[in-house]
């Protein structure tokens, strides 16, 4: 029988990471990145061919140490990441550089330390972005200028990759009901109503869509709204 391929998902303990992992979980072995340890070591007991990857993405050296043991990475996935809302007038730069560092360099550099298992699997790299990667709002600063940013690597690593058979996809959902949700609905001081939000594997779908397509087909962006 032949091996199955193998996907690294990071934010997989919870939310949309998790939904993209339950729905890889059929077709790829797993790679369970994320911060807590035990809803990590849950999920993969719960998924056929899963393990738990419990590294913390912004301590690059614990990244690098994590790294090497991967020689072939079929698809990575980025779901983690931070918000932290104000205006620019209040919000001080630790804020800023908090939100850059998980969601911005983390990615960055963990997709640079495994570009040659990537390139040894012609993988995908999937960046779950935002609706705030494509239009900032008020208070919304220092997040909506990560996912800026994040967009841009995306693309400008699809250019680069293409020639290496690397195929990237950004992915935009809009309000999700997630444990993010849930906070940033505090943070705005309003209820959170997850009826009224995308449900986490709306989103997963179309990612997990965009990595089964065949080779001649390469979804470079996807923007999911709620109805």
């Amino acid at each position: 029988m032949p091996e199955r391929p193998i996907a690294l998902v990071t934010g997989a303990s919870r939310g949309i990471g998790a939904a993209v992992a339950r729905s890889l979980s059929d077709t790829h072995d797993l790679l369970l990145g994320g911060r807590d340890v035990d809803k990590l070591r849950a999920l993969a007991d719960e998924l056929p061919g899963a393990s738990a990857w419990p590294v913390e993405l912004t301590d690059h050296e614990a990244v690098a140490t994590a790294v090497p043991d991967i020689d072939r990475l079929d698809v990575l996935v980025h779901s983690a990441g931070l918000v932290e809302l104000g205006a620019v007038a209040d919000v001080p730069s630790e804020s800023w550089r908090r939100t850059f560092e998980l969601n911005l360099f983390a990615v960055t550099e963990l997709t640079r330390l495994l570009l040659p298992a990537l390139r040894a699997a012609r993988g995908h790299v999937v960046l779950v972005n935002s609706g705030a990667g494509l239009s900032a709002r008020p208070n919304w600063g220092a997040y909506a200028a990560s996912k800026f940013a994040l967009r841009a690597f995306a693309d400008v690593l699809r250019a680069e990759e293409a020639g290496n058979g690397l195929r990237v996809t950004s992915v935009f959902p809009g309000r999700t009901a997630t444990d993010m949700q849930r906070n940033v609905r505090e943070q705005e001081g309003g209820e959170y109503e997850p009826s009224h939000y995308l449900r986490p594997e709306s989103v997963a779908e179309p990612i997990v869509s965009a990595v089964r397509a065949s080779r001649d087909a390469h979804l470079t962006e996807i923007i999911v709204r709620p109805s």
